[in-house]
């Protein structure tokens, strides 16, 4: 368990003044009023259109695949806008990891929050069943205003990058566990912990059912969720956050813990955590993060990827 970012020296080699330029330029965008810096990042957002066209082909792909019967205008709307969201993302970044607590609570609505004091209060952990969606940084920074919890996250191999994220992630929150590490993960629940938990990327085949996503009959989808809430004899909760339409604030909302989960049929959870994910992402579909390939992984091995 990570509960301090580890500085060292060797952070200021020369290879990493760029990113530290870059980084210390972010940090002072935190000034700007949230609304100022939304209409900054959908610019931005449009700007970087070409330079990440692989990425946005995979999107529109993704939306072809999940919302066939979608008109091809709308689909092309709402990939624009999605475009728009990821610029805004760099500033939900910023203001996540560099405002102080006084600010987050400016900005701020939480749902749902006695869910969380019931059933820590009932002897369960917490686990909180979240998406990719583009403001996933500041709705965990909200959510430690309230109760600190423990990140599940993935190490990044830059080391200025993972001492930032680290440090900025500890802002309001107690603790991070690498991912891979399921048994920390157990022993925090069993402590009564809250962690986050997303379930909504591929992950491959090892791992997976292969359960329906939207209009796709067969996206692997991992089952993790049922073996942490057995082994860790937590509940799952499910957690949105998103950026609230006028762009001048976030709003995040607990639910209510799901009944019989985990079930006997892992199938069956994941075909429900899906269904979960789905009215997450309804609430704003451009805010979720569309770009990454989601049903890379086919049933059969041998079937063509659906993103050539």
């Amino acid at each position: 368990m990570i509960e301090k970012a580890q500085f060292s020296n060797k952070l200021f080699h020369p290879k990493y003044w760029s990113l530290w330029f870059a980084a210390s330029l972010a940090r002072l965008t935190q000034y700007l009023p949230l609304d100022k810096q939304m209409k900054l990042g959908a610019a931005i957002g449009r700007l970087v259109k070409k330079l990440i066209s692989r990425r946005v082909s995979i999107a529109k792909r993704n939306l072809e695949l999940c919302f066939p019967d979608m008109p091809e205008a709308e689909r092309e709307r709402l990939l624009e806008r999605n475009i728009e969201e990821i610029g805004k993302a760099i500033f939900d970044i910023t203001n996540a990891w560099w405002w102080s607590d006084e600010k987050v609570q400016r900005h701020m609505t939480i749902k749902g929050q006695a869910h969380i004091a019931q059933t820590i209060a009932d002897g369960h952990g917490v686990i909180l069943f979240a998406v990719h969606c583009l403001p996933l940084e500041m709705g965990a920074r909200i959510f430690g205003q309230f109760h600190p919890g423990v990140g599940v996250y993935r190490p990044h191999k830059n080391p200025v990058m993972e001492y930032l994220q680290v440090k900025g992630r500890l802002r309001s929150n107690k603790a991070l566990v690498p991912k891979s590490n399921l048994r920390q993960m157990v022993k925090s629940l069993r402590n009564l912990d809250v962690i986050w938990y997303t379930a909504d990327q591929d992950f491959g085949r090892s791992s997976a059912t292969f359960v329906p996503f939207y209009a796709m009959p067969d996206a692997a989808t991992i089952t993790g969720a049922s073996t942490l809430a057995h082994l860790g004899k937590a509940k799952v909760l499910p957690f949105s956050v998103i950026r609230n339409a006028d762009d001048k604030g976030y709003t995040i909302e607990i639910m209510p813990p799901l009944d019989n989960f985990p079930s006997k049929d892992h199938a069956a959870d994941a075909k429900r955590g899906n269904t979960i994910i789905e009215q997450i992402i309804d609430k704003d579909r451009a805010q979720y993060m569309w770009l990454h390939r989601r049903f890379k992984t086919r049933p059969n091995q041998d079937s063509p990827s659906v993103y050539k």
